[in-house]
């Protein structure tokens, strides 16, 4: 499947080619800190998939639990977070932030990651009051 997306502010735009069943939801306690939220939703996809059309983000690394180095890049005007990749074994394990992808409602979370680090109120969330707008 063919995507495109940009930062909140534009400045950083993409093409990709991805799998839609390659999205994932990954509860680590890194990604609900760079996300200040519960879980990060990325779609998985090969470095060379990634086309930048406009801008160059700022990359921040940093090891994991697991050992593994990610590289997180994001756009250093607006702080959107827009891709990670690795590096040796890993340099071609790309995620793209789901958030950032224009299609971002085609893209269904097929798998979930780190789950021992899920918050205990996660399944709680259908069941909330909600509102349209606000």
């Amino acid at each position: 499947m063919q995507i495109d997306g940009q930062c909140h502010c534009g400045k950083i735009t993409f093409e990709a080619d991805i799998d839609p069943e390659e999205v994932s939801v990954c509860h680590c306690t890194d990604c609900q800190t760079l996300t200040g939220s519960p879980f990060r939703v990325t779609a998985v996809c090969s470095g060379a998939d990634v086309r930048l059309t406009g801008g160059t983000p700022k990359i921040y690394g940093k090891r994991g639990e697991n050992g593994r180095m990610r590289f997180q890049h994001f756009c250093a005007d607006c702080g959107s977070p827009l891709f990670t990749s690795g590096e040796g074994d890993d340099a071609d394990d790309w995620g793209i932030r789901w958030g950032s992808i224009r299609q971002r409602n085609a893209l269904r979370p097929v798998r979930q990651i780190w789950c021992q680090s899920a918050v205990v109120w996660i399944d709680a969330v259908p069941g909330l009051p909600g509102r349209p707008k606000d």
